[in-house]
C-alpha cells in the first residue's frame, strides 16, 4: 500500500506495553483480574490475581473458592508505569483498588467479600477482613463511583451455583455504599442494595425479537455440543447520570445505574438495571423503563458481550468505555480458528475504546491493542486517568498462553493525550 491508501487506516494506539507480571508456568498458572489506580502523589497501583492448578505450589497466602485456588497480588510504579515492584500478596480474587478517606483499599472476594487496607500507598497492608458471612460472591474489577461523600461499587452474589454450568442467570448485582471517611474494614460501614437475579428480571422464555438467546441454552456442559448457559448478566459497573437533559436523570441524585456484561450468545448489548436510594437509607434494585413504559434491560454497548470497564471523565464530561471488539461472531463455531475460545462471540484479542455523553450512543475512539492471534488475548482490561493520559491494565497472553481465556501476562498500556481522540 502507498501512503495515500493507508492514510485513513485505523492502527492500534497502545500496542506497546510493559509486562507487569508473567506467569512462571503458562500451562498451569493463569493471569486474571487486572485493576489500576493512580494515587494523588503520582504512584500507580495495580492489582491482579492468579488461577490454575499451579497456584497451589506458589509461595505466599492463597484462598480457595470451591476448590479453585487463587492468589491476589499488588504492584506499584513510581515512574509512570515504566517499571513495577511487587509489594504484597492477598488470599482473594476479583479485587479492585480504590481510595476512601485518604486510605487505599482493595476489595474482592473468596466466597465471602474480603478487604484489606494500606495507609502508606500500597507498601504495607492490613490483614484481610471478611465483610460478609454468607453468599457466594463474584465480580470482576469494574469501576468505583463517588457521590455525596460516599463510595459506591458493585459486587455480585450468586443465588444458586450449579458447578456444571456457568451461573450467569443466577447472578445478583449488589450495589454497595459506604461513607468515604468511615473505616471500610468494618462490616457495619457498608450498606447493600436489594437483590435482583437475572433469571427473575428477564427470563429467557419471555424474550423475543432481539435474537436473545442467540443459541439454544444448555444447563449442562457436554463435550461435542455448543454450550450456551442460560441468559444472564455479570461484571457490573455503576454510573450516575448528571445531565438534566438525560431521560434517566434523577434531580434528587438518588438513582444509580448498573451497567453489566450481557451474556446472550450474541454481541453488542449491555444489560442494565437501576438502584434507588430511599429516605431511610436503604437501596432498592429494579429495572429501568423507557418513556413508553416498557422495561429496559438490553442497551447498545460495543463489546458488551465481554467484561468491559466504564469510566466517567470530569474534564471531557464523557463516559469512556474499554471493551473487547468482536469481528466474526456470526461465523459458525466449527469454522472458526482452533485458537478461538468458546462461543463465536467470545473473541478476546482486540481491545477497543469508545466514548459517549449518555452511555447509549457510543462514538468509536480507537483500537487500543490487538494480540498477534486469537489466542493472544488483550481483554478484561481496566483503566484510570492520569492527567492527559489513559492508563490501561490488560489481562493478556502471548504465543505461550494456554488459550485465549487463560493468559500468561498482565500488561500495562498508555494512551497519551487520550482526549484528542474526541471528534465532532
Amino acid at each position: 500500500m502507498n501512503m495515500e491508501e493507508t492514510a485513513y487506516r485505523i492502527r492500534p494506539c497502545a500496542d506497546d506495553y510493559v509486562t507487569v507480571f508473567e506467569s512462571p508456568d503458562p500451562q498451569s498458572v493463569y493471569c486474571y483480574s487486572p485493576a489500576i489506580i493512580n494515587l494523588p502523589g503520582g504512584r500507580l497501583v495495580l492489582t491482579m490475581d492468579l488461577g490454575g492448578k499451579g497456584v497451589a505450589d506458589l509461595p505466599g497466602p492463597k484462598g480457595s473458592r470451591k476448590g479453585f485456588i487463587t492468589q491476589g497480588k499488588v504492584f506499584v510504579s513510581d515512574d509512570k508505569g515504566r517499571t513495577w515492584q511487587h509489594t504484597h500478596d492477598f488470599p482473594f480474587m476479583h479485587a479492585r483498588p480504590f481510595l476512601a478517606g485518604g486510605a487505599l483499599y482493595i476489595l474482592g472476594h473468596c466466597v465471602n467479600l474480603m478487604i484489606i487496607r494500606s495507609d502508606d500507598g500500597g507498601n504495607t497492608w492490613s490483614e484481610p477482613v471478611q465483610l460478609t458471612g454468607e453468599g457466594d460472591w463474584h465480580q470482576a474489577p469494574c469501576n468505583v463511583h463517588y457521590a455525596k461523600g460516599n463510595v459506591y461499587l458493585v459486587m455480585e452474589d450468586i443465588r444458586q451455583h450449579d458447578m456444571t454450568v456457568w451461573p450467569v442467570s443466577q447472578i445478583q448485582p449488589v450495589l454497595m455504599r459506604a461513607r468515604e471517611d468511615a473505616d471500610l474494614l468494618q462490616p457495619v460501614s457498608w450498606t447493600y442494595a436489594s437483590r435482583l437475579t437475572a433469571v427473575d428480571a428477564f427470563p429467557s422464555d419471555r424474550l423475543d425479537y432481539f435474537g436473545v438467546p442467540f443459541f439454544t441454552e444448555n444447563s449442562d456442559y457436554l463435550k461435542g455440543q455448543l454450550n450456551c448457559p442460560p441468559v444472564g448478566w455479570l461484571e457490573t459497573n455503576v454510573v450516575q447520570f448528571t445531565d438534566p437533559d438525560h431521560y434517566w436523570y434523577d434531580p434528587k441524585g438518588r438513582t444509580f445505574h448498573l451497567w453489566a456484561r450481557a451474556h446472550t450468545g450474541g454481541t453488542g448489548y449491555a444489560a442494565i438495571a437501576k438502584v434507588v436510594e430511599n429516605d431511610d437509607g436503604t437501596m432498592t434494585t429494579m429495572l429501568e423503563t423507557t418513556p413508553s413504559g416498557k422495561r429496559a434491560v438490553f442497551v447498545p454497548c460495543p463489546g458488551g458481550q465481554m467484561k468491559f470497564h466504564l469510566l466517567y471523565d470530569e474534564v471531557s464530561r464523557l463516559y469512556w468505555l474499554l471493551s473487547s471488539q468482536s469481528t466474526d461472531s456470526m461465523t459458525r463455531k466449527e469454522r472458526l480458528s482452533a485458537e478461538r475460545f468458546d462461543l463465536p462471540n467470545n473473541e478476546r484479542h482486540r481491545l477497543q475504546l469508545h466514548y459517549s455523553t449518555n452511555c447509549i450512543d457510543w462514538c468509536f475512539a480507537a483500537i487500543v491493542s490487538i494480540g498477534a492471534s486469537p489466542k493472544q488475548s488483550r481483554h478484561y482490561a481496566s483503566m484510570a486517568i492520569d492527567g492527559e493520559d489513559l492508563l490501561i491494565a490488560s489481562r493478556s497472553g502471548d504465543a505461550r498462553a494456554k488459550d485465549a481465556h487463560n493468559g500468561n501476562l498482565i500488561t500495562f498500556h498508555k494512551i497519551r493525550n487520550f482526549r484528542t481522540l474526541i471528534y465532532g
